[in-house]
């Protein structure tokens, strides 16, 4: 007897429904299953977010199947069988079912077919080639998909080499879904053939890699698949040496006991050098957003060091000069490497008091200086600075009759 997964709301919400509806009044019944990640979450218990849908159906009869539905079809990946279809603003990710022709390591001619057993024969893991139809029988056609992923085994189908020589991104991938749902002992046939291809890594394109790692890094405890990373080499492909495994660990440890949110970026930060050049040239090299890179550098620029026994006037001082979230993330990343849980209030409180503090705004102005005496000029911007560091010092003093005082004086010793 066939297993199945039940029919759960996401398999018939009318979304859904109107797509396979549209599907199979062009290929008949059972043309489409549900593929990958939605199927192998069902059973696994977890959450299901993307719906993608596997198809006898070429990209051409579903994207008229889909328009003689009254549905929008989009010609995402048309020459790898992919059509996006739209109902009720959610999108379905179609693929008509697919063998192979030629691969290079980082793309592949592939042929459509209507085999299912083909079609399962060319995806990465096991646990990743199962089906399922509309009513939730399950299809597995490796004969082990199912069994390896309720054991948390991440295996490749067929031969591991020959799966990441195909695509070597597979490689991180592997790692990621081992970070996802994967248990120990990892397989040892796959962590072989990533550890003897490793170095193919370099020839993927950055924003392949970056977004790979970004994904493993959001797993609720990815230290054992970075562990391996690192033991196999994977890991001084992808990052710049010296790599801080410590802190890394550190600071999924903190995410996990004090409740924070899991903030991928930050975890890739925590095993990355305290270098601020190095975090640009890193964030350029990986192709991250412009967002991503500054808040990388801010974070890992190596001063002000921060310790926990920081003075409440310190802490407001650096918050001020830092602002709210390069300070946050400085003080996690402390926290992180920090190896004495007393010390665990101290750094509770920091974060709290930078939460709690709203920076005021200096209350003088170029304005201000000119009408003090000084000349036009740079000379303005200098007295500026000069009288804010005076400010800041005196802990914001919130009395401008004393800030122009000291205007004053600053003027006299720098203009005249």
């Amino acid at each position: 007897m066939s297993e199945t997964i039940g029919q759960r709301p996401w398999m018939t919400a009318a979304d859904t429904a109107a797509v396979l509806d549209a599907l199979e009044a062009a290929g008949g019944l059972d043309c489409a299953r549900f593929v990958g990640g939605c199927v192998r979450n069902t059973l696994l218990g977890k959450p299901v977010s993307d719906l993608d849908i596997a198809t006898r159906l070429t990209p051409d009869e579903v994207t008229a199947a889909l328009k003689a539905a009254g549905l929008k079809a989009v010609p995402t990946g048309v020459e790898h069988g992919t059509v996006t279809g739209v109902s009720g603003g959610k999108p379905f990710e179609i693929t008509t079912l697919r063998r192979d022709v030629a691969t290079d390591g980082r793309r592949a001619v592939v042929a459509f077919t209507d085999d299912w057993a083909e079609d399962a024969g060319r995806r990465d893991f096991t646990l990743n080639s199962l089906y399922a139809r509309r009513d939730g029988t399950l299809f597995d056609p490796t004969g082990h998909g199912i069994a390896d992923a309720r054991a948390g085994r991440i295996v490749f189908v067929g031969e591991a080499e020959e799966r990441v020589r195909e695509d070597y991104l597979r490689i991180l991938r592997f790692f990621r879904f081992f970070a996802w749902y994967g248990s120990e002992p990892p397989d040892a046939a796959a962590l072989a053939a990533c550890e003897a291809l490793r170095g193919e890594l370099k020839t993927l394109s950055a924003e392949r890699v970056s977004k790979e790692l970004l994904k493993l890094l959001a797993a609720d405890d990815p230290r054992p698949a970075v562990a391996l990373m690192a033991r196999t080499g994977v890991l001084g492909e992808v990052l710049p040496a010296p790599i801080d495994l410590a802190r890394f660990e550190g600071m999924v440890t903190l995410e996990d006991e004090t409740l924070f949110e899991t903030e991928p970026l930050l975890r890739l930060a925590a095993l990355l050098p305290d270098d601020q050049l190095g975090a640009v040239k890193f964030s350029e090299a990986l192709r991250l957003s412009n967002a991503e890179r500054d808040r990388l550098a801010a974070a890992l620029a190596p001063t002000p060091e921060f310790k926990s026994w920081m003075s409440p006037r310190e802490i407001r001082r650096t918050l001020y000069r830092l602002g709210a979230q390069p300070f946050r993330d400085r003080v996690k990343l402390a926290w992180a490497r920090a190896a004495r849980t007393a010390t665990t209030p101290q750094w509770r409180g920091m974060i709290a008091l930078g939460e709690g503090w709203s920076p005021p705004a200096f209350p003088l102005t170029g304005d201000d200086v000119i009408a003090a005496g000084a000349p036009k000029g740079p000379m303005v911007g200098r007295v500026l600075r000069e009288v804010e560091e005076w400010w800041i010092d005196h802990d914001f003093i919130d009395d401008k009759l004393s800030t122009i005082e000291k205007l004053k004086s600053v003027v006299q010793g720098m203009a005249f």
